[in-house]
Protein backbone atom coordinates (compact mmCIF):
# COMPACT_ATOMS: atom_id res chain seq x y z
CA UNK A 1 0.00 0.00 0.00
CA UNK A 2 2.70 2.33 0.85
CA UNK A 3 4.03 1.82 -2.35
CA UNK A 4 0.90 2.52 -4.17
CA UNK A 5 0.73 5.70 -2.55
CA UNK A 6 4.05 7.08 -3.32
CA UNK A 7 3.06 6.45 -7.10
CA UNK A 8 -0.01 7.69 -7.15
CA UNK A 9 1.04 10.54 -5.43
CA UNK A 10 4.59 11.01 -7.65
CA UNK A 11 2.85 9.51 -10.79
CA UNK A 12 3.55 11.31 -13.82
CA UNK A 13 2.08 8.88 -16.25
CA UNK A 14 -0.56 11.29 -17.28
CA UNK A 15 -1.96 9.37 -19.69
CA UNK A 16 -2.18 6.06 -18.13
CA UNK A 17 -3.11 6.93 -14.33
CA UNK A 18 -6.33 8.39 -13.64
CA UNK A 19 -8.43 9.29 -10.74
CA UNK A 20 -10.06 5.63 -10.47
CA UNK A 21 -6.69 4.23 -10.28
CA UNK A 22 -5.96 6.85 -7.69
CA UNK A 23 -8.86 6.11 -5.84
CA UNK A 24 -8.11 2.30 -6.15
CA UNK A 25 -4.73 2.80 -4.45
CA UNK A 26 -5.67 5.48 -1.31
CA UNK A 27 -8.91 2.68 0.00
CA UNK A 28 -8.33 4.31 3.38
CA UNK A 29 -7.45 7.98 2.69
CA UNK A 30 -10.12 10.28 4.14
CA UNK A 31 -10.11 11.86 0.21
CA UNK A 32 -11.31 8.70 -1.31
CA UNK A 33 -14.89 10.17 -0.71
CA UNK A 34 -14.23 12.99 -2.83
CA UNK A 35 -11.98 10.96 -5.39
CA UNK A 36 -15.08 8.81 -5.81
CA UNK A 37 -17.67 11.94 -6.52
CA UNK A 38 -14.74 12.89 -8.80
CA UNK A 39 -14.48 9.22 -10.51
CA UNK A 40 -16.76 10.84 -14.04
CA UNK A 41 -15.35 14.25 -13.87
CA UNK A 42 -12.16 14.81 -15.49
CA UNK A 43 -9.18 16.94 -14.40
CA UNK A 44 -6.63 18.23 -16.68
CA UNK A 45 -4.41 15.98 -18.23
CA UNK A 46 -1.51 18.44 -17.73
CA UNK A 47 -1.81 17.63 -13.72
CA UNK A 48 0.18 15.61 -12.12
CA UNK A 49 -1.34 12.95 -9.79
CA UNK A 50 -0.05 15.15 -6.61
CA UNK A 51 -1.25 18.33 -7.80
CA UNK A 52 -4.52 16.46 -8.44
CA UNK A 53 -4.60 15.41 -5.07
CA UNK A 54 -4.22 18.83 -4.26
CA UNK A 55 -6.91 20.39 -6.06
CA UNK A 56 -9.33 18.36 -4.49
CA UNK A 57 -7.86 18.51 -1.07
CA UNK A 58 -8.84 22.13 -1.78
CA UNK A 59 -11.73 21.64 -3.20
CA UNK A 60 -13.14 19.45 0.19
CA UNK A 61 -11.35 22.61 2.35
CA UNK A 62 -13.72 25.10 0.47
CA UNK A 63 -16.94 22.88 -0.34
CA UNK A 64 -19.18 25.37 0.80
CA UNK A 65 -18.15 27.70 -2.09
CA UNK A 66 -18.36 24.18 -4.95
CA UNK A 67 -21.85 22.87 -3.50
CA UNK A 68 -24.52 23.28 -0.64
CA UNK A 69 -25.46 21.11 1.58
CA UNK A 70 -25.48 17.26 1.26
CA UNK A 71 -25.02 18.14 -2.80
CA UNK A 72 -22.17 16.74 -4.84
CA UNK A 73 -19.26 19.38 -5.82
CA UNK A 74 -20.47 21.22 -9.05
CA UNK A 75 -24.21 21.02 -8.64
CA UNK A 76 -25.55 24.44 -6.79
CA UNK A 77 -29.54 23.98 -6.88
CA UNK A 78 -31.88 27.04 -6.37
CA UNK A 79 -29.96 29.66 -8.08
CA UNK A 80 -31.40 29.71 -11.68
CA UNK A 81 -30.92 31.85 -14.22
CA UNK A 82 -33.75 33.93 -15.92
CA UNK A 83 -33.17 36.09 -18.44
CA UNK A 84 -35.50 39.18 -19.65
CA UNK A 85 -35.60 40.09 -23.02
CA UNK A 86 -36.76 43.69 -24.05
CA UNK A 87 -39.18 42.68 -26.96
CA UNK A 88 -42.80 40.34 -26.63
CA UNK A 89 -44.04 37.32 -28.13
CA UNK A 90 -44.04 36.92 -31.58
CA UNK A 91 -39.99 37.25 -31.55
CA UNK A 92 -38.06 38.53 -33.37
CA UNK A 93 -37.04 35.81 -36.72
CA UNK A 94 -33.36 36.21 -35.52
CA UNK A 95 -34.17 34.51 -32.02
CA UNK A 96 -36.44 32.00 -33.59
CA UNK A 97 -33.87 29.74 -36.35
CA UNK A 98 -34.33 26.68 -37.09
CA UNK A 99 -31.26 24.45 -35.45
CA UNK A 100 -28.27 24.57 -37.95
CA UNK A 101 -28.25 21.26 -40.07
CA UNK A 102 -25.71 19.02 -39.08
CA UNK A 103 -24.13 15.69 -40.41
CA UNK A 104 -24.79 13.06 -38.24
CA UNK A 105 -21.59 13.08 -36.24
CA UNK A 106 -22.71 16.42 -35.01
CA UNK A 107 -25.86 15.54 -33.95
CA UNK A 108 -25.21 12.47 -32.19
CA UNK A 109 -22.42 14.70 -30.49
CA UNK A 110 -25.16 17.00 -29.51
CA UNK A 111 -27.31 14.51 -28.47
CA UNK A 112 -24.41 12.87 -25.85
CA UNK A 113 -23.38 16.42 -24.59
CA UNK A 114 -26.96 17.27 -23.89
CA UNK A 115 -27.86 13.67 -22.29
CA UNK A 116 -24.19 14.35 -19.81
CA UNK A 117 -25.71 18.19 -19.14
CA UNK A 118 -29.38 16.56 -18.30
CA UNK A 119 -27.65 13.50 -15.93
CA UNK A 120 -25.23 15.84 -14.04
CA UNK A 121 -28.67 17.96 -13.82
CA UNK A 122 -26.99 21.00 -15.48
CA UNK A 123 -30.25 21.53 -17.69
CA UNK A 124 -33.45 20.08 -17.19
CA UNK A 125 -36.08 18.52 -20.13
CA UNK A 126 -38.77 20.70 -20.47
CA UNK A 127 -42.68 19.37 -21.84
CA UNK A 128 -43.28 19.29 -25.07
CA UNK A 129 -46.45 21.65 -24.22
CA UNK A 130 -44.31 24.39 -23.14
CA UNK A 131 -43.74 27.29 -25.53
CA UNK A 132 -40.29 28.10 -25.71
CA UNK A 133 -37.96 29.04 -27.76
CA UNK A 134 -34.53 27.63 -27.55
CA UNK A 135 -30.70 28.85 -28.25
CA UNK A 136 -29.39 27.06 -30.99
CA UNK A 137 -26.75 24.20 -29.77
CA UNK A 138 -23.45 24.66 -31.35
CA UNK A 139 -20.95 21.62 -31.32
CA UNK A 140 -17.56 22.79 -31.15
CA UNK A 141 -14.58 19.96 -32.11
CA UNK A 142 -11.33 20.12 -31.81
CA UNK A 143 -8.66 17.80 -33.07
CA UNK A 144 -7.95 15.86 -30.49
CA UNK A 145 -11.31 14.34 -30.82
CA UNK A 146 -12.75 16.57 -27.19
CA UNK A 147 -15.64 18.54 -28.05
CA UNK A 148 -17.62 21.18 -26.36
CA UNK A 149 -21.32 22.13 -26.56
CA UNK A 150 -22.47 25.84 -26.71
CA UNK A 151 -25.36 27.92 -27.57
CA UNK A 152 -25.40 30.62 -30.23
CA UNK A 153 -26.18 33.75 -27.70
CA UNK A 154 -25.06 35.94 -30.99
CA UNK A 155 -28.93 36.92 -31.35
CA UNK A 156 -30.31 36.84 -27.64
CA UNK A 157 -27.69 38.99 -26.15
CA UNK A 158 -28.80 41.88 -28.56
CA UNK A 159 -32.58 41.35 -26.99
CA UNK A 160 -31.64 40.71 -22.88
CA UNK A 161 -32.28 43.35 -21.29
CA UNK A 162 -28.67 44.50 -19.13
CA UNK A 163 -28.51 43.87 -15.36
CA UNK A 164 -28.24 47.35 -13.32
CA UNK A 165 -26.39 47.50 -9.93
CA UNK A 166 -26.68 50.18 -7.80
CA UNK A 167 -23.31 51.72 -6.72
CA UNK A 168 -22.51 50.37 -2.96
CA UNK A 169 -22.56 54.03 -1.64
CA UNK A 170 -25.48 55.17 -3.68
CA UNK A 171 -28.11 55.15 -1.13
CA UNK A 172 -26.06 56.01 1.92
CA UNK A 173 -26.20 59.31 3.40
Amino acid sequence: MPGDLEHAVKCRCNQNCTLYDIANTLKDDPIEELLNEFREGQLSNTLTSKQKLSLLKILTKTRPAFAIGGEPLGKIRGHDIELYLDVERPYPPMLRRPPYPGILDTRKGIEKHINKLLDMDVITKIGHNQIVEITTPVLITWNDGKSRLCGDYRALNGYTKADRYLYPGYLMP
